[in-house]
């Protein structure tokens, strides 16, 4: 658990403990080089005023402090900052719920830039269950959504003139990407980086797209039960292997592209259901430390140093002993149902 008292000179906490107002879903670490130890958070609760808070570490205090709060229709079903690790973008980050937003982030007011919405036409929307923002080129946002489609949309950043919002976002392509309701989309590094992207769906399928060919895609994967697939993790360092979870599983099933149809792997070390997988941030990360995130539904974070033991993609295990799991799962909007206990 997180130190208690001073820190004594010349040495760090190794885990940094932060308790929110409410309890905790989404959360995402800022990349950008000027604002070390940033990270996001998306409350969880159940009615339609939720709130999105920016918490930054003070490396002289060692603590972590509120930067700035803001409101939010619904619980976020992701929050992503801009992946921006030279620092040269607009510091913005996204939100997904009823509609993808864009924030422009502010000390202590983070301001709405643009909500995209591509069903104007009617005044009911088909939730957004996750999202991913290119790495390669930040100006291409990926959204799934529940209406069985994936979204493409394309960002403008333009000159700031008065009061009038700086980013705006138009339809790249929009596509029926699944059979049921789609739970999470992924691009890929294969390819450049910039075209390529996965998805997977309550039809139990994992798929993938190349922008450049949409009149097309490959089934990486079909669970034999048709279990709705919750989530998909690209690994970092061989974009050939990616990893997907099952709905209310112990395991994680470990694909490769070139060998559709057949897992490589199962890891089933889990003794409750797993609800989220993450690959290395950087192909550098080897034999380094790992920064590792645990949510809690009382409202509190850890942030934890440990040795990374395997190169490849894992998962994220409790170890706290004073921490019982409950069997936190994900239900089919992709929000936390059930919840770990501290």
């Amino acid at each position: 658990m997180a130190h208690s008292g001073v820190v004594p000179p010349g040495k760090r906490k190794e885990i940094y403990k932060y308790v929110a107002p409410w309890p905790l879903y989404s959360m995402n670490w800022s990349v950008r080089p000027d604002k070390r130890f940033r990270l996001a958070l998306g409350s969880f609760v159940e009615e339609y005023n939720n709130k999105v808070q920016i918490v930054s570490l003070d490396e002289d205090s060692s603590e972590f402090t509120a930067k700035s709060t803001f409101d939010h229709p619904y619980p976020t079903t992701k929050i992503m900052w801009i992946p921006d690790s030279k620092g040269i973008f607009p510091d913005l980050l996204a939100t997904s719920g009823d509609y993808l937003r864009v924030w422009r982030a502010g000390e202590p007011d983070t301001r709405l830039e643009c909500v995209l919405n591509n069903n104007k036409n009617s005044d009911f929307c088909a939730p957004l269950t996750s999202f991913d923002w290119n790495e390669v080129d930040p100006n291409l946002v990926g959204t799934s959504s529940i209406d069985t489609t994936c979204t493409i949309w394309g960002l403008e950043t333009g000159q700031v003139m008065g009061r009038v919002n700086l980013v705006t976002g138009h339809v790249k392509t929009q596509l029926i990407a699944h059979d049921k309701e789609v739970y999470d989309v992924a691009f890929s590094r294969a390819g450049g980086g910039r075209d390529m992207f996965a998805s997977v769906g309550a039809d139990g399928s994992v798929r993938m797209f190349d922008l450049r060919h949409l009149e097309h895609s490959t089934i990486i994967y079909e669970d034999p039960a048709h279990t709705p697939l919750l989530r998909l993790a690209w690994n970092k360092q061989d974009p050939n292997y990616l990893a997907t979870i099952a709905m209310d599983s112990c395991e994680v099933i470990i694909l490769d592209v070139r060998v559709p149809c057949t897992p490589v792997a199962r890891l089933n070390n889990h003794r409750a259901c797993v609800n989220g997988i993450a690959g290395p941030p950087t192909p550098a990360v080897t034999s380094a430390q790992q920064v590792m995130t645990i949510k809690h539904s009382s409202g509190t974070f850890s942030k934890c140093l440990e040795p990374l033991r395997t190169p490849s993609l894992h998962t994220l295990q409790l170890k706290a002993r004073s921490t019982r799991s409950s069997g936190g799962r994900l239900n089919p909007i992709g929000l936390l149902s059930a919840t770990t206990r501290v």
